[in-house]
């Protein structure tokens, strides 16, 4: 069992009272190194004249891993813990996000033109011309993150209230990156009438609408009427984002082994959501040969299933490890484990793998570096992060500064394109498939693809 790798996600703050015998930190470190953990930063908060007081950053694999770290330092090292604080909740209280006012309100001058009673005067001229909202009000760089907390990514089905820290770190993606204003908008019910009713009354604040962690199949009957009787963009990223950037991904790494998209042998294991989205955008891009697996097996005309998935069913039959005799690609988007070195070893020379389930992958990459050409992740802490924020920006950015009633596969293939040309030929190879997420030209490339795809279709309006 390759054991996990240490992430920020399960860092913690120590704060140790040592000695000063140099030695008491150096033991601390070297039992922090045996339990595993990497240590951060290092922080000398008070020397007196018989004691150091320091705040170090440890970083561990799992909260079991945190405890049995922190457990180490108190009974193998002369230091004492005064204090131990875990990093990621303490980044959450309070929330993460907040509203500013672009204008400050110094005088009264100020106050008449913003408010009462100058105000009064712009919603006239918006009830005498409805289209005057998206210049006069934020609607033209908001979007609206509707969640009901029934498919968070790792956890389920946890609730509206559950899902709200997710969907305040998604507002502050779309705002690093994309420089939109986006608000959490966490529904307390699941019903798909209430959900499409609910965003509908909402809808007039808002410049497009952000699907999130809604489950299938519940999901795909909310966005198609939501995008029937709305005239704004509505877009479900856990379909659509995660397609755009697994394409891209695909693109640069077919590329680098010398196969072709179109002759290729994929298998998508995860037959949910993300799994329907990215074998239609793949087979929108030129697949052919699609394999879905679900927990059950292989997507099999004599199986039971979703109206979605039937679009994918074969006369195959068989299980994860039938279908991939002789692939080409695998793409995971299903649970931790399920895909085993044995597995890895039936498929095609050349094989691309893409274990992308959160946190922990369908097979940890340390096991089949040496078996395959390329590995990539949903994590950050692998090589080839395929992760939804190198989309979702851009595309609405792009989206949103033409007006475009709706999203069309058209552009989700531009904002795949847009993205996989950033990794050059140069560039390119089994660790670098995709660009980080931190790569500044990423969101302006891909809204600059997607606006002149959607001019092209004559679905601008500005």
């Amino acid at each position: 069992m390759v054991k996990l790798t240490p992430t920020p996600a399960y860092s913690l703050t120590l704060r140790l009272e040592t000695s000063l015998d140099p030695t008491d930190l150096a033991t601390v470190l070297r039992v922090i190194g045996e339990q595993q953990g990497q240590v951060g930063s290092i922080t000398l908060i008070e020397k007196t004249a018989n004691k150091v007081l320091r705040e170090l950053v440890v970083v561990a694999a799992s909260r079991d891993h945190a405890t049995a770290i922190v457990n180490a330092v108190k009974s193998d090292t002369q230091a004492t813990v005064l204090e131990v604080s875990d990093r990621t909740f303490r980044l959450h209280e309070g929330g993460k996000i907040t509203v500013k006012s672009k204008h400050p309100l110094q005088e009264y001058d100020d106050l008449a033109m913003a408010y009462t009673p100058g105000v009064g005067r712009v919603s006239q001229a918006i009830a005498e011309d409805p289209q005057l909202v998206h210049k006069l009000t934020i609607k033209s760089h908001t979007v609206a993150i509707v969640s009901d907390g029934s498919a968070v990514l790792g956890l389920g089905n946890i609730g509206a209230a559950a899902a709200l820290p997710v969907m305040e770190g998604k507002a502050m993606l779309f705002q690093e990156f994309a420089g939109l204003d986006a608000f959490p908008i966490c529904l307390s019910t699941q019903d798909v009438d209430e959900i499409v009713a609910t965003v509908k009354h909402i809808a007039p604040v808002f410049g497009g609408i952000n699907l999130e962690d809604i489950s299938a199949p519940r999901c795909f009957e909310i966005e198609a009427r939501l995008q029937a009787e709305l005239d704004i963009p509505v877009f479900h990223d856990d379909q659509h984002g995660t397609a755009i950037v697994t394409l891209a991904a695909l693109k640069n790494a077919l590329q680098l082994v010398g196969k072709s998209l179109e002759t290729v042998r994929i298998v998508i294991n995860g037959a949910g959501a993300a799994g329907i989205a990215v074998a239609r955008l793949l087979r929108k891009a030129g697949a052919k040969d699609l394999i879905l697996c679900n927990r059950r097996g292989i997507l099999s005309v004599q199986a039971e299933l979703t109206p979605a998935q039937r679009e994918f069913a074969v006369p195959q039959t068989g299980t994860l490890a039938d279908a991939l005799k002789d692939a080409d690609v695998f793409i995971g988007l299903s649970a931790p484990g399920v895909l085993t070195v044995e597995m890895v070893q039936r498929m095609a020379k050349q094989a691309i793998v893409f274990a992308m389930a959160n946190p922990v992958p369908e097979i940890q990459p340390e096991l089949i570096y040496d078996q395959v050409a390329v590995v990539a992740t949903g994590r950050s802490d692998y090589p080839n992060q395929i992760n939804n924020v190198l989309a979702f920006p851009g595309v609405f950015k792009g989206t949103l500064a033409c007006r475009a009633p709706r999203m069309t596969e058209e552009m989700f293939l531009a904002a795949a394109e847009a993205i996989a040309r950033l990794v050059s030929p140069s560039e390119l190879h089994s660790a670098y498939i995709i660009p980080s997420v931190f790569d500044p030209r990423v969101a302006p490339a891909v809204a600059k693809a997607v606006e002149e795809c959607a001019r092209s279709l004559g679905l601008a309006r500005a």
